[in-house]
């Protein structure tokens, strides 16, 4: 009766050790400096049938690592699956398994790179901004939106302005809207605006074509929608983004927090259930103890 609880009680204390938590982390990095390795033909010429050997010990640690969170579950074993990490987790490992060969060679090798990314399920900390950064997509898609309206306006803007006085940046509206994109990345933007407001006869622009059809200097009116736009768009959407990710963090963190709260609740649940289950079976070997007396006194 002892023998089936304690193989799931060594392996939930097994999974909590920082220790174990730490070896697979290590071998994680391990797995990914292996991927990194047989990317060099000399050192696969060389060493390959090694370096597949040590894939397949690190491929069998997952394994053992993906049976002893299945079995700390035990009996409720599909619990494991509860845990979006945990199914990625599964489906790495298990695709690894497959007998991909030929043209599926890279997906195998890809799947084997994916597994860097179980570093992931490893440190919190991480499940924390990943969590964050999905929480956060619907929200980023209409900063998103507003934000490719914004570089549309300008893009449109752009072509009519300085289109004959600077057609390598402003010549359509996909280049312009290219253009608009190193602006404000601040990559060399000043050359961009220092060509509208001065012409390119006088300052020429970067590019295949750096003198216009139609050179003129725009001045002022140059400054204002460079400068406007750079204002706007580095610093006020930029903004928008970050605080978008800094409220899916804190919704990620919240999130984390109740899920501990509540894993602690289930597992002390248990330990409550069986308790009270060894006092039940206490008690029937004591009434059974006792009617044996009863039946020896008669």
């Amino acid at each position: 009766m002892s023998t089936p609880a304690t193989l799931p009680a060594f392996c939930q204390n097994l999974v909590k050790d920082k220790r174990f938590e730490w070896a697979i982390i290590i071998v994680i990095g391990l797995a990914g400096i292996l991927v990194g390795l047989e990317t060099s033909a000399t050192l696969m010429n060389q060493y390959g049938s090694l370096l597949h050997f040590l894939d397949k010990i690190i491929l069998t640690i997952f394994t053992l690592e993906i049976a002893i969170k299945m079995v700390a579950y035990w009996p409720n074993v599909w619990r494991y699956f509860q845990n979006g990490w945990n199914i990625f987790d599964f489906v790495i490992v298990a695709i690894c398994f497959l007998p991909f060969g030929g043209l599926w060679v890279g997906v195998i090798r890809l799947v084997r790179i994916l597994r860097v990314v179980r570093l992931i399920t490893q440190i919190p900390r991480l499940q924390v901004l990943v969590g964050a950064l999905l929480k956060s997509l619907p929200s980023l898609g209409y900063v998103s939106l507003l934000l490719g309206l914004y570089f549309y306006i300008y893009g449109v803007m752009g072509v009519f302005f300085f289109r004959g006085n600077d057609p390598g940046h402003f010549g359509d509206l996909g280049i312009s809207l290219l253009s608009l994109f190193r602006v404000v990345t601040l990559e060399d933007w000043t050359d961009v605006m220092y060509s509208a407001i001065y012409g390119t006869h006088v300052y020429p622009a970067q590019g295949a074509i750096p003198v216009g059809p139609d050179p003129q200097a725009f001045g002022g009116w140059a400054v204002i929608y460079f400068v406007s736009f750079v204002m706007i768009g580095a610093m006020v959407m930029i903004n928008l983004f970050v605080g978008v990710m800094v409220t899916g963090i804190s919704d990620s963190h919240a999130e984390q927090l109740r899920d501990k709260l509540k894993t602690e609740g289930s597992e002390q649940d248990q330990k409550i259930e069986q308790s009270l289950q060894r006092i039940e079976e206490e008690l029937n070997d004591l009434r059974s103890s006792i009617k044996e007396n009863k039946n020896n006194d008669r």
